[in-house]
């Protein structure tokens, strides 16, 4: 089992051995902690897609990166925004819920609408069994629930000024609703998992989605900050690029602006003349999922060649 020393090197130029002149030389070096378990490989494809390559070894703590500027940390999503906070990494990437669940005090770069299953958020969720006479919160007084997020259920029942008993839940939180408990606040992204399991949502506690957050100190730090709002970046435009497609296609200058009529484009087309006169070739940027009404309409329009391909990021 991995120990803190051996996630987190000491950074003393004395214990990693040399002198201070030595140490002050070395290169710079970012700590970015990415979310090990159901997130890790929904995120190291998009840092794939963002240009970063990581590759995971079964004999090192610490992933390869192919950027000599980062060091990449996988840690469980509940416990990144405290190492974050406390410094032992510059940045990472959680849930806006592990933030909250944990109060940390870090400075949030940008949410990134991504998930192990869907893009839509995912929720906490107040849920019990469909027979259950429980209808609202008000109901909960007395009661007790089973949650992973402990500090945000306490806080939520605080609001509504309702005591009951919170425990803490290792797993399989939903088993228990039926036996050994009253409630669960659960996480979910569709509720197929809650239905699955003859559970009804009462009310949702939190939305949450992936946060870029960064530690305060290093946020303050020039190259830190530089590097942190370039991962930011190429993040944003790797997931903007998902739901999107470019398409080419040449069509005859006379039958232009029908097809322009027809054209959704991210921004204004790309248009440039061909060596065969009176011809043009037209580039654009669209919604993956309108490509299959638009291709016809673009061939009825005129349009020829038409190519569609696959983009790796989109920055606005």
């Amino acid at each position: 089992m991995a120990v803190l020393e051996d996630l987190f090197p000491a950074r003393d130029p004395v214990k990693l051995g040399g002198s201070q002149s030595q140490f002050m030389a070395r290169k710079k070096i970012l700590r970015f902690g990415l979310p090990k378990g159901s997130l890790q490989e929904a995120t190291i494809q998009k840092m794939a897609k963002a240009g970063f390559n990581i590759s995971i070894s079964s004999r090192s703590y610490i992933p390869y990166v192919d950027d000599d500027e980062l060091e990449i940390r996988l840690i469980r999503a509940q416990e990144i925004s405290r190492y974050v906070e406390h410094g032992y990494l510059d940045c990472g990437i959680t849930g806006h819920d592990w933030i909250v669940e944990n109060g940390s005090k870090v400075h949030e770069v940008g949410e990134f609408l991504f998930s192990k299953a869907t893009r839509q958020p995912a929720r906490w969720v107040l849920a019990v069994p469909e027979n259950s006479p429980i209808k609202s919160v008000k109901d909960l007084r007395g009661k007790r629930i089973a949650t992973e997020v402990v500090n945000l259920t306490k806080k939520y029942l605080r609001q509504h000024g309702v005591k009951a008993e919170v425990e803490f839940s290792w797993g399989a939180t939903e088993v228990k609703a039926h036996e050994l408990v009253d409630a669960i606040v659960e996480l979910t992204e569709t509720g197929s998992s809650l239905r699955a399991n003859k559970l009804r949502i009462v009310d949702t506690l939190l939305t949450s989605t992936p946060r870029l957050i960064a530690n305060q100190a290093a946020w303050k730090m020039p190259w830190k900050r530089r590097k942190i709002e370039t991962l930011a970046l190429l993040l944003k435009g790797a997931l903007e690029a998902e739901a999107k497609v470019g398409l080419k296609m040449n069509i005859a200058e006379k039958n232009l602006a029908r097809l322009l009529q027809s054209l959704p484009a991210l921004r204004n087309p790309t248009i440039s003349r061909l060596s065969q006169k009176g011809w043009v070739a037209v580039e654009t940027i669209i919604d993956e999922h309108v490509v299959r009404e638009f291709i016809p309409r673009l061939k009825a329009a005129g349009a020829e060649g038409i190519i569609e391909y696959p983009l790796n990021k989109v920055v606005y």
